[in-house]
């Protein structure tokens, strides 16, 4: 059983390198690209093992360029079965953005507006 904790955020931006340079120069943040084809850069607030876990309490997230104006920060919420909490979401009042979608090597995400309009997702981990 999961925690349904925040695990991860994302940052849209229009300048990806005015936008690394802000956050890494505010708070020290380390600000890398990801490898792969998609162009995504990884922020760690707190340092991390070979496996990517964090070495202590905190939250990590990325980066990515805005491709839709009204794109805001998002954070990502750890559930347990993502199905059954999309259920939930809709039940609740809340709107499922978009659609569940695998993120290999990762698990599955869904993205979501709460009953006053707050983007998050929820993420469903492989490990």
């Amino acid at each position: 059983m999961v925690d349904n904790t925040i695990i991860h955020f994302d940052i849209p931006a229009n300048d990806l390198e005015k936008l690394k340079a802000f956050y890494s120069k505010l708070f020290d943040w380390k600000i890398f690209r990801a490898p792969g084809p998609v162009d995504y850069w990884m922020i760690q607030t707190v340092p991390v093992d070979e496996q990517g876990m964090t070495l202590r309490p905190g939250v990590n997230g990325g980066m990515y360029k805005k491709e839709e104006s009204d794109l805001k920060a998002i954070n990502y919420i750890q559930v347990d079965d993502i199905d059954e909490s999309i259920k939930k979401i809709v039940n609740l009042g809340g709107k499922i953005t978009r659609q569940k979608q695998e993120v290999p090597g990762v698990g599955y995400i869904a993205s979501a507006v709460d009953p006053e309009g707050n983007p998050f997702a929820v993420l469903q981990s492989m490990r």
